[in-house]
């Protein structure tokens, strides 16, 4: 996906919102802004959201010299979802559908956006995508192409939604390899968040080689990238890995909640609105 001109507002409250969590000193915020400032004059419109965010972050770590300022609430995020685990497997069972019942929990899970969103109340917007349509549902090309794979790749998003994402992966029936990020980058997961999810007892995991908040594939590393141009069936998590591989014609199905009025214009759908989106 391109960068909108809306994006760049959204840049700046990402940068505030993050350096006020990773420091207290009002004068290196205040550099952080002044510099951000400076870089987004450079972003081009062409570049994917993602390959701004990754400049962002960096520039945040630098010069609030804190490498991971969301690994406390990451922490918290992913016990929270665990607690909530024993009732969402009772859904799952109880459903008429497992499979569909799991994609949506696992797309409930993606209310947790520290970058995107900055307060969300998951067990009730569990509740209500259980129950909510779907903008787009591409079910039945899933289903065909999950029948006729023999493994999948699972492109992860955030902490405490890969919980929501272990739920889905016990569904497929299928050998899973779970991508996580190389670096802490927002609450996006890395290995240690898959880990305290339980990731590890029903998938493979790896990283991605990247530190951009999505799959920017030029940063990504050469292993990975290995498995993902073999991949016959690849499931991709959340916006920022929307934004960052939304142009490529790969099996890939996109699952995410619309939680940004420029990202939902920009697949034709409304702010709120859930999603299982074949890339082909």
């Amino acid at each position: 996906m391109k960068t909108y001109l809306d994006c760049f507002p959204c840049f700046l409250s990402q940068a505030l919102r993050a350096s006020r969590i990773a420091t207290s000193d009002e004068k290196r915020i205040k550099k952080v802004l002044d510099e951000i400032g400076m870089l987004l004059k450079d972003i081009p419109l062409e570049s994917s959201p993602p390959e701004t965010g990754r400049l962002i972050y960096r520039k945040i770590e630098e010069i609030t010299r804190n490498p991971d300022p969301y690994r406390a609430i990451k922490e918290e995020s992913t016990k929270k979802v665990l607690s909530l685990y024993p009732a969402l497997k009772n859904a799952v069972k109880m459903s008429e559908d497992k499979l569909l019942t799991a994609i949506r929990i696992s797309i409930a899970g993606n209310v947790i956006d520290l970058g995107a969103n900055r307060a969300f109340d998951l067990e009730n917007d569990i509740e209500d995508i259980l129950k909510r349509n779907f903008a787009i549902f591409d079910y039945e090309p899933f289903k065909v192409k999950l029948d006729r794979s023999d493994e999948i790749l699972f492109i992860g998003d955030n902490a405490g939604e890969c919980v929501c994402d272990r739920i889905l992966i016990e569904e497929l029936g299928k050998p899973v390899t779970y991508v996580v990020r190389e670096r802490p980058v927002i609450n996006d997961a890395v290995h240690e968040d898959a880990l305290q999810a339980g990731i590890h007892t029903v998938a493979r995991i790896i990283s991605s080689g990247t530190d951009a908040p999505g799959t920017v594939l030029d940063t990504c590393s050469s292993d990975f990238m290995d498995i993902y141009t073999k991949s016959q069936f690849i499931i991709s998590k959340g916006q920022g890995n929307f934004e960052a591989l939304s142009f490529e014609k790969r099996p890939i199905f996109f699952l995410l909640k619309a939680k940004c009025k420029v990202i939902a214009d920009d697949i034709g759908v409304s702010e709120g609105d859930i999603i299982l989106k074949s890339a082909i």
